[in-house]
């Protein structure tokens, strides 16, 4: 199974350090956020990563490079200024990434959920499964609700009931970027708001740590306990 991670964003909530460094390379617990998910995908057994990149993305090559200091392999997939959003970066890495079930990991979170799992998620049927958490302070309001009756649990959308946060950490099957035009700009919830009354979506909750990297202060915070 090959590995995704997001790191095309501009980072505009972190200026101004995103000014002149790429979100995933601002630096907590003494190493950079990004080579967190590189050293944990390799040792979870991850041999071959594709990473995005639009920002500043020539900093990003330098500093990981082919991925061989890591035993990895690091594929590159580079947007245009502005990037591509989520669904529209994954959907032009596909050529890169084949026709099995990937895994794809926000560049800018620092989270404990074990990426062995990934290979132990059945798709298809479902084109998609989501790690879900306990939803945030700042992220009040959450983003899906989780069928946990089910086995395995199916994603629901919202209708004022109790919700979770997509953290994301998700496996996805090539065919659920089908339809997303390579080199369209396209956020990848309106894919998952179109998939999920249709029972394509799966999910899990995670009851570890997790912390969306968004603003210095949570950067601070995640230095000081990494550190």
């Amino acid at each position: 199974m090959k590995a995704m991670i997001l790191a095309a964003g501009r980072g505009e909530r972190m200026r101004p350090l995103t000014d002149t460094t790429p979100k995933p390379l601002l630096v907590a617990g003494g190493r950079p956020l990004i080579v967190w998910h590189v050293e944990r995908l390799a040792a979870a057994g991850f041999t071959e990563l594709v990473i995005n990149h639009a920002h500043l993305g020539e900093q990003l090559e330098a500093a990981l490079g082919d991925g061989r200091r890591w035993g990895v392999r690091i594929a590159w997939s580079a947007e245009p200024p502005g990037a591509l959003e989520t669904a529209g970066g994954i959907a032009q890495a596909l050529p890169l990434l084949g026709d099995a079930p990937f895994l794809v990991v926000n560049g800018d979170i620092w989270c404990d959920w074990d990426f062995r799992r990934a290979r132990d998620i059945a798709l298809p049927p479902r084109l998609a499964h989501l790690v879900m958490m306990a939803n945030p302070a700042h992220h009040a309001g959450g983003d899906f609700a989780l069928d946990e009756t089910r086995t395995p649990a199916q994603l629901m959308l919202a209708n004022g009931g109790p919700t979770l946060t997509y953290c994301g950490i998700g496996v996805f099957h090539p065919r659920f970027f089908a339809d997303v035009p390579r080199g369209s700009v396209m956020k990848l919830r309106p894919l998952l708001d179109a998939a999920i009354p249709r029972g394509l979506v799966g999910g899990e909750r995670h009851a570890g740590r997790w912390i969306d990297v968004g603003t210095p202060e949570r950067l601070a915070a995640l230095d000081r306990e990494l550190s």
